[in-house]
């Protein structure tokens, strides 16, 4: 696997740099342990060290962030330990409207003290129920869109239209390679959906409307630089999580690759590193 700060030079845009100003990136760089699924929770936080990564976007998979309360609490005791925080859980999908089983999935995510919860298609139907368990518990929704192939949420802008009279706790989860293959801008969707902007999954693809297309961030056609900036503009407090799907039994060339362009990228906006 490649080792960190030895991958090949980070090409980034013609824009020209920034003065540097010495003031931290206002980006929060985070990863969705999904990228790490085929791994257990032990080697996942072996690769965060070496990535220099403590921000977590936890799921239930392999012994990530189990449902089992039991288990959930070793795995919280084991992140803590290693100085790994959790700030959202997710995708968690919302498929029944019923009290019992949202009430279980909040009960979770207030277990392990996260925010923000990554809502995979929660019916419109189910929002003024799942309304009323984010009063309850405080926990921010942010309705993950899936693109084209998704029945419901194919774009950030399908969520804005049904969330933006609701609690102000309920927004999105902007996946930028699922909102550019919806044919929706992604810089125009993070100023749409402005304060309703909860979690980002961060990807990039060579061919905009492909999802088969993933590369590293700074590979593909993603405009990185101007979702930074608008998530900048908007004053976005929430972390941009590193999404990577593709190499899963070998992530960590393509998600070492990732993480240094962004931080260049931030150093070349005029932030340190």
């Amino acid at each position: 696997m490649t080792a960190v700060g030895m991958s090949a030079p980070v090409m980034l845009s013609a824009a020209p740099a920034k003065p540097a100003t010495g003031k931290p990136p206002p980006i929060k760089l985070g990863l969705a342990s999904y990228t790490f699924r085929n791994f257990t929770r032990a080697q996942m936080i072996g690769f965060m060290k070496q990535l220099d990564v403590s921000g977590l976007n936890a799921k239930d998979v392999k012994d990530h962030l189990p449902t089992d309360p039991t288990l959930e609490a070793q795995a919280i005791a084991y992140y803590a330990a290693a100085g790994i925080k959790l700030h959202a859980a997710g995708a968690i999908y919302f498929l029944e409207d019923k009290d019992d089983d949202i009430r279980a999935k909040f009960e979770y995510c207030k277990r392990a003290g996260v925010s923000v919860i990554v809502a995979g298609d929660p019916t419109p139907a189910s929002l003024p129920r799942v309304e009323k368990f984010v009063r309850e518990y405080d926990i921010k929704i942010a309705i993950h869109n899936h693109g084209p192939e998704d029945k419901l949420w194919q774009s950030p802008l399908d969520i804005l239209k049904l969330v933006k009279d609701m609690d102000p706790r309920i927004g999105c989860c902007i996946d930028v390679g699922h909102t550019a293959r919806a044919g929706t801008d992604v810089v125009e969707a993070i100023h749409a959906v402005g304060p309703r902007l909860f979690n980002v999954h961060m990807k990039d693809l060579a061919d905009l409307k492909v999802k088969e297309s993933q590369v590293a961030v700074g590979e593909g056609k993603m405009p990185v630089r101007a979702i930074f900036a608008a998530l900048i503009d908007n004053k976005y407090q929430g972390f941009v999580d590193l999404e990577y799907e593709i190499h899963a039994d070998d992530p960590m060339p393509g998600v070492t690759k990732s993480f240094a362009y962004m931080r260049h990228l931030l150093a070349d906006m005029g932030y340190a590193t």
